[in-house]
Order: C-alpha cells, then sequence, then structure tokens
C-alpha cells in the first residue's frame, strides 16, 4: 500500500510540476516590441573643426523598445548598438563604424573622436563633404528579435589630424626579416623600399616566406629607427592591422606569395594583401 500510495504522490507532483512550468512559459512568451525612433542634437549637418575639437559633436537620444512578453514589459537590460557608415552603404560598407551602447537611450561624441570615426574607420577624405547615415538598433538576446530605428541622414566635412604615427623623417621606409630573402639585415636592397606615395601613405609590392617575421625600418643602415607591432608576431596580424614606433616582429601570412604591403602612418594602419 504504502509502495502505491508513493507513486501515486510521485506521479501527482510531476503533473503539478508540468502545469506550473507550462503556465511560467507561457507567462514569459515573447509579444514584440516597437521600433527605437532616433533623433539628435543635429539636423542636416554635424560641424567639425580641429580647434572645436575638444566639444561636443552631436548627442543622440532614441525611445525604448518596450519589449514585451505575456507577462508585462521586459526588465531585462537592453543593449544598443549604433551604426555609423556612408550614404548608399546600407549600412554593409567594409569601413562601418559600430559602438556598443548598454542600458542608456542617449550618447554623445566629442568632436574628436566622431572625426576620428570618419577618417580612420570609414575612411573618408578631410576638407571633402560626404553624407552618412546613422541607425540604432535593439537588441535583448540572441532569441528575440532585433529592432531597427529609423536612419538619419548628415552632411560631414572631416577635418585633418596629426598621424597617429609620426612619419619617417627620412621620408624612406624599407622591410626586412626572415619573410624577406635577405633574410634580416639593415642594409636590405633597393627591391624592399617602399614607394612613397604620400607624406603618411607608403607602398611596396614584395614576395614574402609565409610563416616567417619581418619588421619595418627607416633609417637605410640603422635598427635603431623601427615600426612594428604591440604583440611579437601577433596572428591576429599577419593581414595588417596596428602599429607604431619601435614594438615587436610582424609575422607573414601562412602561404608564400607576392603581397602588397601598405602603411598608412595617417590612421596608424597597415594592410598586407595577396596579390
Amino acid at each position: 500500500m504504502k509502495a502505491l500510495l508513493s507513486k501515486l504522490f510521485f506521479i501527482c507532483a510531476t503533473a503539478t510540476m508540468f502545469v506550473a512550468c507550462t503556465k511560467d512559459e507561457a507567462r514569459e512568451s515573447f509579444l514584440g516590441g516597437k521600433e527605437p525612433v532616433l533623433t539628435a542634437s543635429a539636423t542636416t549637418s554635424i560641424p567639425l573643426a580641429f580647434v572645436d575639437k575638444d566639444k561636443n559633436a552631436v548627442t543622440f537620444n532614441w525611445t525604448n523598445p518596450n519589449y514585451q512578453f505575456a507577462s508585462g514589459v521586459s526588465s531585462q537590460d537592453v543593449t544598443y548598438t549604433m551604426e555609423i557608415d556612408v550614404t548608399g552603404n546600407n549600412f554593409a560598407g567594409a569601413g562601418k563604424q559600430t559602438v556598443s551602447i548598454a542600458k542608456d537611450l542617449s550618447v554623445s561624441f566629442t568632436q574628436t573622436v566622431f572625426n576620428d570615426y570618419l577618417l580612420n574607420q570609414l575612411q573618408l577624405a578631410p576638407g571633402v563633404a560626404k553624407s552618412i547615415d546613422v541607425r540604432i538598433i535593439a537588441s535583448l538576446s540572441s532569441v528575440v528579435s532585433k529592432l531597427v530605428s529609423n536612419t538619419m541622414k548628415f552632411n560631414v566635412t572631416p577635418y585633418a589630424i596629426p598621424p597617429k604615427v609620426a612619419p619617417p623623417a627620412s621620408g624612406e621606409l624599407y622591410i626586412t626579416g626572415s619573410a624577406l630573402a635577405s633574410d634580416w639585415t639593415n642594409s636590405p636592397p633597393t627591391t624592399q623600399k617602399f614607394t612613397k606615395v604620400n607624406a603618411t601613405l607608403y607602398e611596396l609590392t614584395v614576395a614574402l616566406i609565409g610563416g616567417n617575421s619581418y619588421t619595418f625600418l627607416s633609417t637605410f643602415g640603422s635598427w635603431n629607427d623601427k615600426y612594428s607591432i604591440a604583440i611579437k608576431n601577433n596572428p591576429d596580424a599577419v593581414n595588417g592591422g596596428d602599429f607604431q614606433w619601435q614594438g615587436e616582429d610582424i609575422m607573414a601570412p601562412a602561404v608564400s606569395g607576392t603581397y602588397k604591403i601598405s602603411v598608412d602612418f595617417q590612421r596608424g594602419k597597415f594592410t598586407v594583401t595577396k596579390q
């Protein structure tokens, strides 16, 4: 009899838990939300000037998406992502700027920061007017649909700033290392000398030995003046990235071949592209 009663109790308890869980799931069913409405302190243009670099450029505000569940409005924190891109790219440009914003319904950018986005991320030319698009995307979790705001358009003209990395005083740049046929030498052959495209951009097409290392020299015959990366042989930098004065050796791509290397002192970035 005791065994029978125990079985009946277990069945009833299980049924009760199932009903309770079903009700909880129903209460947490996602019903939807409202697309955020994006507004800004600027209207059609965002003025930028070096003399005002520390002043506010623009402030963006947006409405709460009010994610709704069966149990009511969600109390969970919403994460927002602002996207800034050149008009016509449909927010799919390779240089699109994304800014993550936790919880807040507003964000402000100084002229220095916003100008940096335009020059170094969107790669706009200084002194040239361009149209950009801005929108905000609300996200609650990976299983809940993202809500996208309206798109705002602005005319911007980024101003020129000092290069992120000071260009070589010599006006020359060389590559050397075990990734080159001449190996490590501070007197590399002329085939390893970069072409100076302008005051801040140097380019070279050269054969690299896969998986080996290299660095950039700016003074022929000296190891003292070099440019490289922060972390020695960083695998994340084989195709390019940020560089700095001095630094550590750079690892070449895994596959040997001919590559075009661009070193942009204005942006403080270099690229390595297979030819």
